[in-house]
C-alpha cells in the first residue's frame, strides 16, 4: 500500500511540474507575441517618419513663380509638420503605453490599445502618402505631361500631312478643316506658356482639350473624305441609276409603287443635307453610317428589280404552261361532266365517285374565275409580277391537286384494251425520246445546264410517270390516259427540241470562240467580244454566247456561220 501511495503522489508531483512549466512557456509565448506586435507597429512608424516629403517639397522650391503655387507649397509643409510634430508624437505616446502594458502583462488591454494603434498608424500613413502624390504630381508633371504632348504632337503631325497631301478630296470644308488645324496649334502654344508659368492646374485641362481636339480631328480627316465622296457623288449617282431604271422598267409595263421608291428617295436626299449640315460643323457623329445604310438600300433595289425581271419570265412562262392545263383540264372535266349521265348508265359507279366529280366541277371553276382575275390584275397593272407569280403558283398547286382528284373519281370511268395497248406502245417511243436527251445532255460536257431545262425535265419525267400511274390504274380511264400521253408527248418533243438547240448552239459558240482566239491580240473588238462570249457560255447562255462570237467571228470571216453548220451537220 505503501509503494502504491509513493507512485501517485510522484506521478502528482511530476504533473504538477509538467503544469507549471507548461504555463511559464506558454505566458512568454504570449508576452513574445505581444512584444513583436508593438515592435511591428514601430517598424510601421517608422516608415511613415521616413516618407520622402522634404525631398519632394524641396525640389518644389525652385519651380514656385506664382502665388498659386506658393499657397500649395505653405499649405504642404503646414501638413506634413502636422503629420511629424503631432500625429506621430500621439502614436509614439500609444507605443509607450502599450510597451508599460506589456510589461504588466495586462494583456487584455494591450490587444485594445494596439488595434487602435494600427488605425491610427493606418490615418497617418494614408495622409502622408497622399501628400506625397499631391507633391509628385507637381514635381513630375513637367516630364509627364511633356510626355503626353510629345505624342499629342506626334499624332498631330500625321493627320496635318495626311490633309495636306490629300487636300483637295475635302473640298468645300478645307478652310474648316484648316481652322481647326490651326485651333489645335494654339493649344499647343498655350500649353507651353502654361509650363513655363509653371501653371500646372492648367496644364491638365488643356492636354485634355488637346487630347479631344486631336481625337475628333482623326475622326474627321479619316472620314471626312469617304463622307464627302458618297453625300456628293456615290449616293446621288446611285439615286440617278434607282430613277432611270424604275421608269424604264414601268414604261416596260412592271409594277412598282409597292418599292416607295419616289418617297424613299426624297427622304435620302433631306438626309443627305442634313448630313452635309452637320459636316459643315465637323460633326460626323453617325454620318458614315447612316450613308452607309442608304447606299445599302438602293443597292437593294437593283436585287428588286431584278427579282421582278425575273419573277416575270417566270411567271410568263409558267402562265402559259398554265393556261395549256386549264384548258386541257377544262376540256377533259367538261367532257366527263357531259356525259356524267351516260357513264352512270354504263358503268356501276359508287355515289362517292359522282359526288367526286361534282366537287372537282366547283373547284375547276373556282379555279377559272381565280385565274380570270388574275389575268384582269395583270391588264390593269395592279400588281407586280412577283406577286403574280405567287398567284400563279398557288392556283397550279390547286389545279395539280385538283387534278389528284379528278384522276382518282376517273379510276371507275372504264378501260378499253386497244386504246391502253396503243397508250403503252407510245409510252415506249416517249421513253426513247427521253433517253435520247438524257444521252445527248451526258455526251456532251456542258458547263452549265440552265434550271429552266431541268424544269422541262421534270416536267417531262413527271408527265411520263403520270401516263405510268394512268396505266397501272384499274380500271383505266381513257381519256385521262390519252390526255396523258399528249402532255407527255409533248413535253418530251419540248425537251428534245430544247436539248437539240443547246447542244447545237454550245457546239457551234464553243467552235467560233475556239476559231477566234487566234486574231485576239489583233483586234481589240473581237478580244472584248470573246471575253463577253465566254462569260456567257460559262453561265450557260449559249444562245447568247453563240450570236456574240458569231459577231466577233464576222469581222475576220463573214461565212464563219455557214461554215460551222457545214462541220454540225457532218
Amino acid at each position: 500500500m505503501q509503494g502504491q501511495f509513493l507512485i501517485i503522489g510522484s506521478a502528482f508531483v511530476i504533473a504538477m511540474i509538467i503544469v507549471i512549466v507548461l504555463l511559464h512557456f506558454i505566458k512568454k509565448a504570449e508576452m513574445r507575441y505581444y512584444r513583436n506586435k508593438v515592435k511591428n507597429l514601430e517598424i510601421q512608424r517608422n516608415m511613415v517618419a521616413s516618407t520622402p516629403v522634404l525631398l519632394e517639397l524641396s525640389k518644389v522650391e525652385p519651380i514656385i513663380k506664382n502665388d498659386k503655387m506658393e499657397e500649395k507649397y505653405n499649405k504642404w509643409q503646414q501638413t506634413f509638420e502636422n503629420i511629424k510634430g503631432k500625429r506621430l508624437a500621439v502614436i509614439d505616446d500609444m507605443l509607450i503605453d502599450l510597451d508599460i502594458y506589456v510589461e504588466k502583462r495586462d494583456y487584455k488591454s494591450c490587444g485594445y490599445r494596439i488595434a487602435k494603434a494600427e488605425i491610427e498608424i493606418y490615418k497617418v500613413r494614408e495622409a502622408a502618402e497622399h501628400l506625397l502624390e499631391e507633391i509628385k504630381d507637381i514635381t513630375l508633371s513637367e516630364e509627364k505631361y511633356r510626355s503626353i504632348v510629345i505624342k499629342l504632337k506626334s499624332k498631330y503631325r500625321m493627320l496635318n500631312k495626311e490633309f495636306h497631301d490629300h487636300q483637295e478630296l475635302y473640298d468645300f470644308m478645307q478652310e474648316s478643316v484648316e481652322l481647326q488645324l490651326e485651333n489645335i496649334e494654339k493649344c499647343f502654344l498655350d500649353f507651353e506658356k502654361v509650363m513655363e508659368a509653371n501653371e500646372y492646374n492648367e496644364v491638365v485641362h488643356i492636354c485634355k482639350a488637346l487630347d479631344m481636339m486631336i481625337d475628333h480631328m482623326e475622326i474627321v480627316i479619316n472620314e471626312l473624305p469617304d463622307v464627302l465622296l458618297m453625300a456628293n457623288q456615290v449616293i446621288p449617282n446611285r439615286m440617278r441609276e434607282v430613277e432611270n431604271l424604275n421608269k424604264e422598267m414601268i414604261d416596260e409595263g412592271f409594277v412598282l409603287d409597292y418599292l416607295n421608291i419616289d418617297y424613299n428617295i426624297s427622304e435620302s436626299k433631306k438626309n443627305i443635307e442634313k448630313i452635309l449640315d452637320k459636316v459643315k460643323v465637323l460633326n460626323l457623329e453617325g454620318s458614315m453610317f447612316d450613308l452607309k445604310t442608304m447606299l445599302e438600300y438602293f443597292d437593294s433595289l437593283f436585287i428588286d428589280f431584278e427579282k421582278e425581271r425575273l419573277s416575270r419570265k417566270v411567271y410568263e412562262e409558267q402562265s402559259i404552261g398554265f393556261e395549256k392545263r386549264l384548258e386541257k383540264t377544262n376540256q377533259l372535266v367538261s367532257e366527263v361532266y357531259q356525259q356524267l349521265d351516260d357513264i352512270k348508265n354504263m358503268y356501276d359507279l359508287r355515289d362517292e365517285d359522282i359526288d367526286i366529280i361534282h366537287d372537282v366541277n366547283k373547284i375547276l371553276v373556282v379555279i377559272n374565275d381565280d385565274y380570270r382575275k388574275m389575268l384582269a390584275k395583270q391588264q390593269s397593272k395592279s400588281s407586280p409580277y412577283s406577286m403574280l407569280n405567287e398567284e400563279i403558283e398557288s392556283l397550279s398547286n390547286r389545279l395539280t391537286s385538283m387534278e389528284e382528284d379528278f384522276d382518282v373519281a376517273l379510276k371507275s370511268l372504264g378501260n378499253m384494251y386497244d386504246d391502253e395497248v396503243r397508250a403503252r406502245e407510245q409510252l415506249i417511243e416517249i421513253q426513247d425520246f427521253l433517253k435520247i436527251c438524257k444521252h445527248e445532255i451526258r455526251n456532251y460536257k456542258l458547263p452549265v445546264i440552265s434550271d429552266h431545262y431541268f424544269v422541262q425535265l421534270k416536267e417531262a419525267n413527271e408527265a411520263i410517270n403520270e401516263v405510268i400511274k394512268e396505266l397501272n390504274k384499274k380500271p383505266i380511264v381513257i381519256k385521262t390516259l390519252n390526255t396523258r400521253v399528249d402532255t407527255a408527248r409533248d413535253l418530251v418533243l419540248k425537251l428534245y427540241n430544247t436539248t437539240m438547240d443547246m447542244l447545237k448552239n454550245a457546239f457551234l459558240a464553243e467552235r467560233a470562240i475556239v476559231y477566234s482566239n487566234r486574231y485576239r491580240s489583233k483586234f481589240n473588238d473581237v478580244d472584248r467580244a470573246l471575253n463577253d462570249a465566254e462569260k456567257a457560255f460559262n453561265v450557260g447562255n449559249y444562245k447568247e454566247a453563240l450570236d456574240i462570237s458569231i459577231k466577233a467571228s464576222s469581222v475576220i470571216d463573214e461565212n464563219i456561220y455557214r461554215k460551222l453548220m457545214s462541220v454540225y451537220d457532218k
